[in-house]
């Protein structure tokens, strides 16, 4: 048996890969590290997710945390998949445009 290793694009060892039996075998003792790991970290030590620190543009920031497609909103819209993406390329972005979006992001799909 040969395990396969991959190297991050610096040449540091980042993952192994392994038959699904070994890794089976070993699956309680990864579980026991991981649970150890948990408790030990302390829970002000990582921040949640929140797309506001990545992403700038208001549309798609507001359709991202409604959990809603491109697709989805510009059907509510009654627009084009690709007039929402323009929309969310966009720098600025019209105080009447987001309220359309806000309207339609409030709304259920038709």
């Amino acid at each position: 048996m040969s395990l396969q290793t991959i190297k991050s694009i610096s040449g540091k060892l980042e993952y192994v890969l392994l038959p699904v039996a070994v890794y089976r075998s070993l699956q309680t003792k990864i579980d026991k590290q991981v649970k150890e790991a948990e408790k030990s970290t302390k829970s002000n030590d990582y921040l949640p997710f929140d797309p506001a620190y990545y992403v700038d543009n208001p549309v798609a920031l507001a359709r991202i945390r409604a959990h809603v497609r491109q697709a989805e909103l510009a059907k509510r819209m009654g627009v084009s998949q690709a007039y929402i993406s323009k929309l969310e390329q966009q720098i600025k972005v019209s105080p009447q445009v987001l309220s359309r979006v806000h309207k339609a992001l409030k709304t259920k799909s038709r």
